[in-house]
């Protein structure tokens, strides 16, 4: 089996065709995105990885996952399946959103209202 190639990049390591579970097109350990060799190219899901090396280095390994299994946990605990509880993780929506604010897809910043 061949595990691909590791890229080191400022402040992160891509690992392209490194171990991704069924059903996802990379994930993200610490400071490494390991992504498949399908997706490597794609610049929102970069974006959305690099949101969660962010949130690694924010939290620290013992804070990231009891934040991140916590948060589906109790998503499953109240009834979800496992893709509406994935969807729900509060790591999960700040990643998506920041990497569409980042491409400029969908997110529209608030508008000051004057004042008179």
């Amino acid at each position: 089996m061949r595990w691909g190639r590791v890229e080191r990049r400022p402040g992160y390591r891509l690992w392209i065709g490194g171990p991704v579970p069924r059903g996802a097109d990379a994930w993200t350990l610490g400071s490494t995105v390991i992504v498949r060799h399908a997706s490597a190219r794609s610049v929102h899901l970069l974006a959305h990885e690099l949101e969660h090396v962010r949130q690694w280095r924010e939290r620290g390994v013992v804070g990231f996952l009891r934040w991140y299994l916590g948060a589906y946990l109790v998503w499953r605990l109240r009834g979800y399946p496992h893709r509406s509880a994935y969807r729900r993780i509060p790591a999960e929506v700040s990643a998506e959103w920041r990497a569409r604010r980042h491409l400029g897809l969908g997110v529209v910043e608030p508008v000051a209202t004057p004042t008179p």
